[in-house]
């Protein structure tokens, strides 16, 4: 079997290339290898000379050598080659394996010819782009189409060769501002393929780029609007602005570009000490980058909160540069309403100067870049700075204008003082005269009055000392009468007061007391009075002493004492104390 030569226009090259065709320099064309599938090749083969039109399914049961078949039912067995005995025994059970069913490669062939019979022309198709790969200039696609709910409809692969690439690629970038990426949404004009071994594929021939503006563009609309109803839209900016900046949260991905040139300005001012920088890290591209955003931004929060520290003065949401598609992963409602409803002013620097996303439209500020963010805190910092120096230089402006009026104003009253002391002393030396007579007339006028006092007082006490001599002298008899009989009372008393006292004493002797009847106990041997019943021991030799004479005794035993209720008891007696006799005052000798 031959090769079988293709007619394919040299725009077609890399793609015959890529299915498998080959080169022949000497005539020039491409071909296909005998032995290969030609279905994949179906756009290009040679048109058959004489050949009627024939009818997709036709044309591909031709392909193939068989003729059209009613549809092909499972439960059905394919019945046996006619005239052919199956059940014979020498027919091998290979054999008729053999005969049963077309092989799978006859029928992708035959479904590609289908394919390309049923599709001549490109269609224009909406699909989203979920990975593209470029390898050797060729750009590999996984296209898909989803529901509002995100659910996957329906999934293809697709293809854009190198010569159309280089063609189209360009212009749309140019266009869109976007690069061939996930999450792209396109309208492609594209024509079907089938391949024996790749299946499915779509051949895409061109791309239309304001389909792809317009779905971004209408995306940005739908969150605007469901923003504005929900009273949200310009919650950002009825904040007050940061007066300075003492902290910042920044929320970055690791290891960007965009974050690096952040921290080039924000570490200097770290150091610096005029503003500390929190760094949290999410992606900000690829599917879930959104919600990622969001949880960083609600835990970090969460943290803040628990720890008692007070917020942060502006949240900086920034990221490097990259395609205008990978803002598409931002245009999120729920990450547009997450930044609507902090209460921190949020600062976005994502990093494009021509494009802006839905969170640039909804920030209290939004930047170009990140190192833009950073030096807008810097000459917000500089401004303030400035108004410092301001205040503080006007500060000493009016202090030094102060101090320069006190000193005018000090200089002025000291030589109003001066002045003023000079006119009073020029007229305390003019005044001198006058009051040192005026002085001298009132000194002499109160000498004058003093010694007249003094007289009369002279005089007054001169008398009142003579009336009082004469008093005391008139009392002096009276008082010494009254002297001599309150003596001689005394001394009566005292006359009294003694002779009881000897009495009393001299009744109080011991002969008396015998004489009255009582005896005393002494110690047989030493002579010693006993006083007490303890001191008479039995067996103990007592001398009993009466009036006339002493008894010897022996104890022989304690026994109880006498009751003194019949005794007699001297009374004793009673002397008077002397009466104190009140001396009369005397006033005064009168003085000669």
């Amino acid at each position: 079997m031959s090769a079988t030569y293709l007619h394919a226009p040299y725009k077609d090259r890399e793609r015959v290339k890529a299915l498998g065709a080959r080169w022949d320099p000497v005539r020039r064309q491409w071909y296909v290898p005998a032995g290969r599938d030609l279905a994949a090749f179906s756009a290009w083969l040679p048109a058959v000379a004489g050949a009627p039109p024939r009818e997709p399914a036709a044309a591909s049961m031709a392909l193939v050598g068989a003729e059209p078949a009613a549809p092909w039912d499972a439960t059905a067995a394919p019945a046996p080659s006619a005239g052919r005995d199956v059940s014979a025994p020498e027919r091998s059970s290979g054999a008729l394996e053999a005969h049963r069913g077309q092989s799978l490669s006859a029928l992708m062939a035959a479904v590609a010819a289908s394919v390309a019979q049923s599709f001549r022309q490109a269609a224009w198709t909406r699909v989203e782009v979920v990975k593209a790969d470029v390898r050797r200039g060729h750009v590999y696609l996984e296209l898909a189409e989803r529901d509002p709910q995100g659910q996957v409809l329906a999934q293809a692969r697709g293809m854009v060769w190198a010569d159309t690439a280089q063609r189209l690629l360009p212009r749309f970038e140019q266009a869109t501002g976007m690069v061939m990426g996930a999450g792209l949404k396109l309208l492609v004009r594209a024509r079907p393929q089938v391949h024996g071994l790749y299946g499915l594929s779509l051949v895409i021939e061109d791309l239309d780029p304001d389909y792809s503006l317009g779905d971004l563009e209408a995306r940005k609309r739908e969150i605007r609007q469901q923003l504005q109803r929900e009273g949200l839209w310009d919650a950002q900016r009825r904040l007050a602005p940061p007066w300075d900046f003492t902290k910042v949260l920044v929320v970055a991905p690791e290891g960007a570009a965009g974050l690096g040139d952040f921290r080039a300005e924000a570490d200097r001012l770290a150091a610096a000490g005029v503003c500390h920088f929190d760094y949290v890290h999410s992606r900000f591209q690829g599917e879930g980058a959104a919600a990622e955003i969001v949880a960083v931004l609600e835990d970090a929060l969460r943290r803040r909160t628990q720890d008692g520290a007070p917020l942060w003065d502006a949240i900086a949401l920034i990221r490097g540069g990259g395609a205008v598609n990978d803002l598409a992963w931002l245009n999120d409602l729920a990450l547009a309403r997450c930044l609507c409803q902090l209460p921190v002013p949020v600062f976005t620097g994502i990093g494009h100067e021509r494009d802006r996303c839905v969170l640039d439209e909804v920030a209290h500020l939004a930047f170009d870049t990140p190192s833009k963010v950073v030096l807008g805190m810097v000459q917000q910092i500089r401004l303030r700075v400035q108004e410092v120096r301001a205040a503080m230089q006007a500060v000493a402006l009016l202090a030094r204008r102060r101090l320069d009026g006190a000193r005018q104003g000090s200089r002025q009253q000291w030589q109003g003082l001066q002045w003023q002391a000079g006119l009073q002393l020029v007229q305390a030396r003019q005044q001198v005269p006058a009051l040192m007579q005026s002085v001298r007339a009132g000194a002499q006028a109160q000498v004058m009055q003093a010694r007249a006092t003094s007289r009369q007082r002279r005089d007054e006490v001169g008398w009142q000392a003579v009336a009082q001599c004469r008093q005391a002298r008139e009392r002096v008899p009276q008082a010494l009468a009254q002297v001599r009989e309150a003596a001689r009372e005394q001394l009566i008393q005292a006359r009294q007061h003694t002779q009881a006292l000897l009495r009393e004493v001299t009744g109080q002797g011991p002969e008396r007391t015998l004489a009255r009847g009582f005896a005393v106990v002494r110690d047989a041997a030493s002579g010693q009075v006993l006083t007490r019943a303890a001191e008479l021991t039995p067996d103990r030799t007592v001398l009993l002493q009466y009036q006339d004479g002493g008894v010897p005794a022996t104890i022989t035993g304690p026994m109880a004492a006498p009751s003194l209720a019949g005794a007699s008891t001297a009374a004793p007696s009673t002397t008077s104390k002397p009466r104190r006799v009140r001396r009369p005052a005397t006033g005064p000798q009168d003085t000669p």
